[in-house]
């Protein structure tokens, strides 16, 4: 499949205006339809667009456009570029080294343990597995359940920790927060009213006898056995 110029409906807006190509031709060119073109030369269309020349953009030579106007029936012929411009990839499935496939059962049931705030999605982004593993592991029926030992993904070198946080921090950030009313009661502080002694209370304990050999005793030496006098 032919490829269509930079900004196709300028291009088609420039030929149009400055060239005596037939609506075919540039529609061909362009990679538009033969009414859109027409639009275009009617002012129905692209009427806020500004031409742009393809031969200056270097998508168009002056030779090519001269024999399409010569001849209603040729069809112009994108110039080739001479900056390749280099093609996105689409991620695909994370790839895993077959050495470290061994270990990946470990490192998910390390996820699973460590962090079950995280979904399922971001565990197949991080260690490249499937959700029909995951969904097994969680439920212990992996046939090799009894064998597994939970160990961190970054050790084996399935992931970098700055993944782990990055996936870490998303799943706390969609998780709900509690509301100010549901705190736990160990985390507050006692009121005063319960840490204090009330006046009375303490009148009593200043009032209450003291025995003064139980308080002494404690700090006499351990007493030796009295020698026996003749």
């Amino acid at each position: 499949m032919a490829e269509a110029p930079l900004m196709p409906k300028a291009t088609a807006v420039w030929l149009v205006d400055n060239t005596s190509l037939t609506f075919e031709q540039i529609a061909t060119f362009c990679k538009l339809h033969p009414l859109e073109v027409k639009a275009i030369a009617d002012g129905e269309s692209a009427q806020g667009i500004k031409g742009m020349d393809p031969i200056t953009s270097g998508q168009l030579t002056r030779d090519e456009l001269e024999k399409a106007q010569t001849d209603s029936n040729y069809k112009l012929k994108l110039a080739e570029a001479k900056v390749k411009v280099p093609t996105v990839k689409r991620r695909g499935p994370r790839y895993t080294p077959v050495s470290k496939r061994q270990d990946r059962p470990n490192a998910i049931r390390w996820l699973l343990r460590n962090h079950p705030e995280l979904k399922d999605s971001q565990v197949i982004r991080l260690v490249g597995t499937t959700k029909t593993t995951i969904e097994s592991i969680r439920e212990g029926s992996h046939w090799n359940a009894a064998n597994l030992t939970p160990m961190d993904p970054v050790t084996l070198g399935l992931c970098t920790q700055i993944a782990l946080d990055m996936e870490v921090q998303k799943a706390n950030r969609n998780r709900p927060q509690p509301e100010p009313g549901e705190a736990a009661e160990s985390e507050t502080l006692l009121s005063a009213a319960d840490t204090q002694i009330a006046p009375g209370e303490e009148e009593e304990q200043r009032n209450e006898p003291v025995d003064a050999a139980s308080v002494f005793s404690k700090f006499a030496p351990k007493s030796e056995t009295p020698e026996t006098e003749e």
